[in-house]
C-alpha cells in the first residue's frame, strides 16, 4: 500500500527533524526495503548536527564498525562549534539560571534590554548568541534544551522575524518530545501570527499556512479533541483555499476527521462538494469512499473502498497510530472510521430505499448476516431512525420522512448568515489591503 503513502508529499513541508518519526513508522510497517529507509535517514542526518546518530545508522546500513573519515571530522567540527556558541551565550545563560535575577524581568522588552545592558553588560550580541546556541542544540537533537532556550530568547527578542523563527523551532521541539498540549499552545500562537502578520507577498502567507497545517498533523492526531480541531483549522476558507491550491493531499486528513467526528457538522455537505471538485488533483480510497456514498451513490464501489481505507489508515503515520494495552494492540482511528463509514453507507442507502434486504445491506457493510442484523438493531435502538426490522422477510422497512416546506426553507437558509459574514470580512480585508498600498 506504498501507492498511497503521502510521505514524499508531506516531507518537503516539514522541518527535517520532523521527518524522522515518519521514516520510523514506515520502517516499522515495512512499506519500503529497510536499506532504502536507512539511506533516507542518512541523507537527512547529513544536513543536521546529529553526527553520532548518523554513525550508528551507517554501521547498521553497511554492517561495519568503521565510519567514514568525513563523519569523524564532522563530529569534531560540531563539538568545537557547540563549545564556541556556549561560550558566546554564557553571560546570558548565567543570568537566566539566576532565579533572583530573572525576577527583575518585566513584560516590557525595551526595559529588559536596557536593564540587562546597564546591570549585567548583556547586549544584543549575547541575545543573538542564545538564539544561535538554541538552534544548534536543536540541530544536535537536544530538543529539551532547545525548547527552553528558544522560549527564553522569545521573551527578550524584539525582532519579529527572529521571534517567529524561534516559535517554529519551539513548536517542532515540543512535537519531537511529544509534549502535545504545549505544542498545541504554540500552534495556536503561530496561527494567530500568520493570520495577522503582514507578509511581503500573499504567496508567503499561503506557504506559511501550508507549513502550519502539515506540522499540525502531529499534534491533532495525538490530542483528545484533535479530530474537531483539525476541522476547525483546515475547513476555514483561507486554509481550505491553501489546501486546494498547493496541498490537496491534506484532504485525506480532513476527510478522515469528518468521518470519525461524531458531531456531524453543517460544513460536511460543502466539504463533499470540494471532494468532488478536487478529484482531478487528488484522490485516495478515503476521499473516493465519500464520493461513492454521497456523489455517485455507488454502494458496491463504496464497499471496496472501505476495505482499501483500512489499509490506508494502517499505513499512514498519522491515522495509523497504535495503542498498546498489555499484549493487545489496536488502532483506535481505524475502528472508529469503519464503524462510522458503515453508518454513512447505511444512512445514505436508507434514504433512497424504503425496504432493504438485510443480506444485501450486510454485503455493502462488509459484515455477515447476523452481525449486520445486530448492528442495525443497535443503530435503530440508539438513534432517531424511523425504521423497523421484518425478521420473517429479512428486511429493514424505512418509514418515509420527507421534510415539509418550512424545514426545507430553514435547511437552505441556515448557512446564509455565516456566508454573508464571511463575504463582508473578505471585502473589508480587500479594502484594507488596497488602502495600505
Amino acid at each position: 500500500m506504498a501507492t498511497y503513502d503521502l510521505t514524499p508529499r508531506i516531507a518537503p513541508n516539514l522541518d527535517r527533524h520532523l521527518v524522522f518519526p515518519l521514516l520510523e513508522f514506515l520502517q516499522e510497517r515495512q512499506l519500503y526495503p529497510d536499506e532504502q529507509i536507512l539511506k533516507a535517514k542518512i541523507d537527512l542526518l547529513n544536513k543536521t548536527n546529529m553526527v553520532d546518530y548518523a554513525m550508528d545508522i551507517h554501521k547498521s546500513l553497511y554492517h561495519t564498525e568503521d565510519v567514514p573519515q568525513d563523519m569523524i571530522e564532522r563530529r569534531i567540527e560540531v563539538v568545537a562549534r557547540l563549545k564556541a556558541l556556549e561560550e558566546a551565550a554564557a553571560p546570558l545563560m548565567a543570568f537566566l539560571h539566576n532565579v533572583s535575577a530573572v525576577q527583575e524581568l518585566r513584560a516590557d522588552k525595551q526595559y529588559n534590554l536596557q536593564m540587562l545592558h546597564d546591570r549585567y553588560q548583556i547586549g544584543p550580541e549575547q541575545i543573538e548568541a542564545l538564539y544561535q546556541y538554541a538552534k544548534f542544540q536543536f540541530e544536535c537533537g537536544n530538543y529539551s534544551g532547545a525548547a527552553d532556550y528558544l522560549y527564553q530568547y522569545r521573551a527578550l527578542c524584539t525582532n519579529s522575524e527572529r521571534s517567529l523563527s524561534a516559535l517554529w523551532g519551539k513548536m517542532a521541539a515540543e512535537v519531537l518530545m511529544q509534549n502535545w498540549d504545549v505544542a498545541l499552545e504554540e500552534l495556536n500562537r503561530l496561527k494567530e501570527i500568520i493570520d495577522s502578520k503582514s507578509f511581503s507577498t500573499p504567496l508567503n502567507q499561503v506557504q506559511s499556512r501550508i507549513w502550519l497545517m502539515h506540522w499540525s498533523l502531529f499534534i491533532f492526531f495525538n490530542n483528545e479533541n484533535g479530530r474537531t480541531q483539525i476541522i476547525d483549522l483546515f475547513n476555514q476558507d483561507k486554509y481550505l483555499n491553501a489546501i486546494q491550491t498547493n496541498a490537496p493531499h491534506l484532504l485525506r486528513y480532513l476527510a478522515a476527521a469528518f468521518i470519525v467526528n461524531k458531531r456531524r457538522r453543517p460544513q460536511f455537505k460543502d466539504f463533499i462538494k470540494i471532494i468532488q471538485q478536487e478529484q482531478h488533483s487528488y484522490k485516495d480510497p478515503i476521499t473516493d469512499f465519500l464520493a461513492c456514498v454521497y456523489v455517485n451513490y455507488d454502494f458496491d464501489e463504496a464497499q471496496k473502498k472501505m476495505k482499501e481505507c483500512e489499509e490506508v489508515i494502517l499505513n499512514d503515520p498519522f491515522l495509523g497510530k497504535h495503542l498498546e494495552d498489555s499484549n493487545f494492540s489496536t488502532v483506535p482511528l481505524r475502528d472508529e472510521f469503519l464503524e462510522n463509514a458503515r453508518l454513512f453507507v447505511f444512512e445514505t442507502y436508507c434514504r433512497i430505499h424504503q425496504r432493504i434486504d438485510i443480506g444485501v445491506l450486510a454485503e455493502k457493510l462488509n459484515l455477515n448476516y447476523d452481525e449486520a442484523e445486530r448492528w442495525i438493531v443497535n443503530l435503530i435502538r440508539n438513534s432517531k431512525l424511523d425504521a423497523k426490522i421484518d425478521s420473517q422477510s429479512g428486511t429493514v422497512i424505512m418509514d418515509p420522512n420527507h421534510l415539509n416546506v418550512y424545514e426545507q426553507l430553514i435547511d437552505h437558509t441556515k448557512a446564509l448568515s455565516g456566508r454573508t459574514s464571511k463575504l463582508v470580512s473578505q471585502i473589508l480585508e480587500h479594502a484594507q489591503a488596497q488602502a495600505a498600498r
